[in-house]
């Protein structure tokens, strides 16, 4: 969203499914995704923890959820070559079935097209981390990675909507996307896009997400690559179309897999309980800066997340122009090398400003910035951005952004924001 603190949409959203794998896991969140909700709400603006790195790392892709695992990863992951002939499918208890690692790159094996397979790897249901499986498959017309994670989620619930909605175009690039309800409650979100979303390479990322009306969450991604980052593309495009995606991910296993994970997780390492930072009404933080326009701006388009980050395209007769706002919590712990070198106001207000090229594909973009946090242990921190162009995936459009650094400055210190706190 804002510079190099804004979401990578393929980093990042992932945040819905790693809060999976602590509400139901209890996993030391820290060491799973690199401090992901930490530097994702205090060192990077609107990254909803994520995690990414080449297939043989572990990723949780945040537009296609699917959980990929280290080739090497020695804690309790089964590799289909250590398979027996005689491994059963499942192995059942009395209290509940438990799915192997070997299992699940089985299943998964019989739902592709006929192929070949390398680099597999994959997790039990009753894994602490949450079950998942990967493999590297060709068809004949290159080697393509594909992942797939499993999880629960809340039914309605604001991760489910983050799940199944399709990405804003101003946000991220992305060729198709669609989002259905099922006859059965179930909501299907298809999506093709990019792994980066600056188009610097052109690997290709589609992903299948469903999320049932009970709660269970399957994920499939694959690439046109052997590895979703640092591999070259072996393929125009990846291996299973749109259709294909839809089967793999609707087969009926998934679901008895999602059922196998435990419900019942070890004891957490503190009984105290856990406090959350309040998040701010997205909506709030759009009608908030729409009140705080100069006169002569018109608002073309609007949008944003539920929390957090909203964005304007305004016009002010010379062309359009992005404006983009995000609004946190708990950011002051990074003060002192975030506003190193920056302003402090009177009364303790920090302000850094930036003018800078803009990060995404787009050409000629010029991104100018105002990064304010408030005094408090709160860690209120409002940071605005204005570009010279309504999309920042496309070239400019003229040759400054709409707003001036000292109206951008004026509307980030507004006491208007103090009402969100």
């Amino acid at each position: 969203m804002l510079g190099t603190d804004r979401p990578d949409p393929f980093e990042d959203r992932l945040s819905a499914a790693l809060r999976d794998a602590g509400d139901d896991f209890q996993a030391d969140r820290a060491a799973l995704v690199s401090a992901g909700r930490v530097r994702g709400r205090r060192a990077l603006l609107r990254r909803r923890t994520a995690v990414v790195g080449g297939v043989a790392g572990v990723a949780l892709a945040g537009v296609g959820g699917a959980l990929v695992l280290p080739a090497d990863d020695p804690a309790g992951h089964d590799r289909a070559g250590a398979a027996s002939a005689g491994t059963p499918k499942s192995t059942a208890t009395a209290a509940a079935t438990v799915f192997t690692g070997d299992d699940l790159l089985r299943e998964l094996k019989g739902l592709l097209p006929r192929g070949t397979y390398g680099e597999e790897s994959a997790r039990a249901s009753d894994h602490q981390l949450g079950p998942a499986a990967r493999l590297v498959y060709d068809d004949g017309a290159g080697a393509a990675a594909i992942g797939m994670g499993f999880a629960r989620v809340e039914p309605g619930s604001a991760q489910v909507r983050e799940l199944t909605a399709c990405p804003d175009h101003n946000v991220t690039p992305y060729d198709d996307c669609t989002s259905d309800r099922l006859p059965d409650g179930s909501t299907l979100r298809l999506y093709q896009g990019y792994e980066y979303p600056d188009l610097r390479v052109d690997t290709k990322l589609w992903t299948a997400d469903l999320v049932t009306a009970d709660g269970q969450h399957v994920s499939v991604s694959e690439w046109n690559s052997p590895a979703e980052k640092d591999a070259p593309v072996s393929r125009d495009e990846p291996p299973l179309s749109t259709e294909r995606l839809r089967e793999l991910v609707t087969a009926g296993v998934w679901r008895e897999v999602v059922d196998a994970i435990p419900k019942s997780p070890k004891p957490p390492r503190s009984t105290a309980p856990r406090t959350e930072r309040p998040e701010v009404s997205g909506k709030s933080v759009g009608d908030t800066l729409a009140g705080l326009l100069p006169e002569g701006l018109g608002v073309v388009t609007r949008g944003g997340q539920e929390s957090e980050y909203a964005y304007l395209v305004v016009d002010d007769g010379r062309g359009r122009s992005l404006l983009q706002v995000n609004v946190q919590y708990g950011m002051a712990d990074g003060a002192g090398q975030a506003y190193a070198g920056g302003e402090i106001l009177p009364d303790g207000t920090r302000i850094v400003t930036r003018q800078e090229p803009g990060e995404k594909a787009g050409s000629g973009v010029l991104m100018w910035t105002v990064d304010t946090l408030r005094p408090g242990p709160a860690g209120f921190r409002v940071v605005i951005s204005a570009f010279n162009t309504g999309d920042q995936n496309k070239d400019a459009t003229r040759d400054a952004p709409a707003l001036t650094m000292e109206q951008l400055r004026k509307i980030a210190l507004s006491t208007e924001w103090d009402r969100l706190r």
